[in-house]
């Protein structure tokens, strides 16, 4: 497997001629990325009746937060919701129109997170030049960190947010003992959003055939297709909602933030949800 090549600038980065700055600033070039987010996950540890993307966080979906952070993003082309089967009609009914004023597109993902993203590939328009893919219930992504991991992806073809490990890692048994402790140098965290040129995702995903070997993201599966994906640095603040006691410190980070400068929601669409 080719190991990665990691960048140490961080987020936000720009050249010394302000390259980059628009609406807001660092956004890549017009029209260029289809942002897919998978939302078809059973999300078994959340706990609870009601799926994870679809628990409130500050009074909206936990799916419609994250879609907030693509949305009004001039370099974003399309934006792709994937369901899961079992959602579909009822994410379409209540949420259709909507989604469809914003742009979304809603469709059907599948049992396991290649299937999702596999239905939403074939939904992307012609003209996309790269892909951006990124977790329902990571709501706390910043503007900086999407910008970063856009533009290293438009130089290497493939990206993702990663976090190096802090703590101590140990092996342990299924008999719940310690068998070794392992090193964390040089060990991170993938987070999202992963970003692919386009080619180099549906050429990886083709390949995968119908009985694929198990991937936990999309960088492993370009991996697997001999393409070097590459690491932006980014921070714990990018969490992923796992259990419901997650909501609580994402709605406290999206709090401690300083207001978007960039457009809110219509009024029209505040009102409905």
């Amino acid at each position: 497997m080719p190991r990665p090549f990691i960048r140490h600038d961080g987020p936000g980065r720009r050249d010394e001629n302000g390259a980059g700055d628009r609406k807001r600033s660092g956004e890549t070039q017009v029209g260029k990325v289809c942002v897919i987010i998978p939302a078809a996950g059973k999300g078994e540890r959340f706990g609870g009746a009601e799926k994870k993307a679809f628990a409130k966080l500050d009074g909206r979906p936990l799916f419609l937060r994250t879609l907030e952070h693509f949305i009004r993003r001039e370099d974003v082309c399309q934006t792709i919701l994937a369901v899961a089967p079992e959602d579909l009609s009822g994410t379409k009914a209540m949420y259709g129109p909507n989604l469809a004023f914003m742009g979304v597109q809603v469709v059907e993902g599948g049992a396991q997170r290649w299937q999702t993203v596999s239905a939403a590939l074939k939904a992307i328009k012609e003209g996309t030049e790269y892909i951006a893919i990124h977790d329902a219930a990571r709501p706390c992504v910043s503007d900086e960190q999407i910008n970063a991991v856009f533009t290293e992806a438009m130089k290497t073809g493939a990206a993702i947010l990663a976090v190096p490990l802090t703590g101590t890692i140990k092996h342990v048994a299924a008999s719940m003992v310690v068998e070794k402790t392992i090193s964390r140098e040089r060990l991170y965290e993938a987070q999202t959003p992963q970003v692919f040129r386009r080619d180099i995702l549906l050429g990886a995903y083709a390949r995968l055939g119908s009985t694929p070997e198990e991937a936990t993201d999309d960088a492993q599966v370009v991996e697997r297709s001999g393409h070097p994906v590459s690491i932006v640095l980014s921070d714990s603040t990018n969490l992923k909602v796992t259990t419901r006691g997650d909501l609580t410190l994402a709605a406290a980070i999206l709090k401690a933030r300083p207001a978007r400068t960039g457009p809110r929601l219509g009024a029209f669409e505040e009102a409905q949800w």
